[in-house]
């Protein structure tokens, strides 16, 4: 289990986690489960398309999911916004299927992609994974409070000048990046339960966002572990442990808050409500 050649699976997946857990934190308060269920899907298609024509997966990773992030944020401002989700749900499911038609490549590469692979991690993709990680986590500490103030009190935000759809591209934006980085170790049709199961059974257990956030990060981070373990002494897939041990984390997480405390609503963070406008221009006129 801790031989040399699953050194990588352990290393990328101590990066993965913590980034799932806290991007996944605003997944779960924005309501934005159905948008991170569809991006991972037009990021597998970019995966097909990227070994169709000989290239890094990863790229085709990011690409894939960043045009989908920004094909459904943008359009979602015109239209219903799960209505767009899906159509851009099922054009890329379109574009993989079509994809894979086309490539040589052989049945395991593409298994994986779909639900992760214990031994998948090649060195290549320490460092790609690593400068990814490093960016999705800055980007958020950059956008924490209007992003914390548009998820919590959106009435609030607009009130403070934050321009809703556009904190809402950045953080799909980021959810793509977290996607890209992730599907090589869960896979693309599990990864979205990395970034539900752990925060919302850390939401079950607490009101306060720092607390939750960090609540998030490390269930995620036993999450994977313990799943890398199963899935190499059981040879069963590793996304299968990963959505199956978030699913018992969030149903252990409600069936502490229901036993032991009353529902409260989450807390706003004083520091976040004093918010005059948020960083980076993202404001839509003066603070009143």
């Amino acid at each position: 289990m801790f031989a040399a050649f699953m050194m990588n699976t352990w290393a990328v997946a101590t990066i993965v986690a913590p980034v799932a857990g806290v991007v996944g934190f605003f997944v779960v308060l924005r309501g934005s489960a159905f948008p991170a269920h569809a991006i991972p899907k037009g990021a597998f298609a970019g995966a097909a398309g990227a070994s169709l024509l000989g290239i890094n997966a990863l790229v085709g990773l990011a690409v894939f999911s960043l045009l989908g992030a920004l094909g459904i944020g943008t359009l979602g401002r015109r239209g219903r916004h799960d209505v767009v989700t899906a159509l851009a749900l099922v054009m890329m499911l379109a574009l993989g299927a079509a994809f894979l038609s086309r490539t040589t490549e052989y049945e395991p590469q593409i298994y994986s992609l779909l639900f992760g692979e214990v031994l998948g991690v090649s060195s290549t993709e320490l460092l790609p994974v690593a400068v990814l990680g490093v960016i999705c986590i800055a980007a958020v500490v950059f956008l924490y409070r209007p992003l914390m103030l548009s998820s919590m009190v959106p009435e609030v935000a607009e009130a403070k000048g934050v321009r809703g759809y556009r904190i809402e591209i950045c953080f799909l934006i980021i959810v793509a990046l977290a996607t890209a980085m992730t599907v090589p170790v869960v896979g693309a049709l599990l990864i979205f339960s990395l970034m539900i199961g752990p925060p919302a059974a850390a939401r079950s257990l607490t009101s306060r966002p720092a607390v939750a956030m960090l609540g998030s990060v490390l269930i995620a981070t036993v999450t994977v572990w313990a799943a890398i373990a199963a899935s190499y002494l059981s040879n069963w897939p590793i996304g299968f442990y990963v959505g199956a041990l978030s699913a018992l984390f969030y149903g252990a997480g409600r069936a502490w808050a229901a036993a032991w405390r009353r529902p409260r609503p989450v807390r706003v963070p004083a520091l976040v409500l004093q918010t005059a406008s948020p960083p980076g221009g993202l404001a839509g006129g003066d603070t009143p």
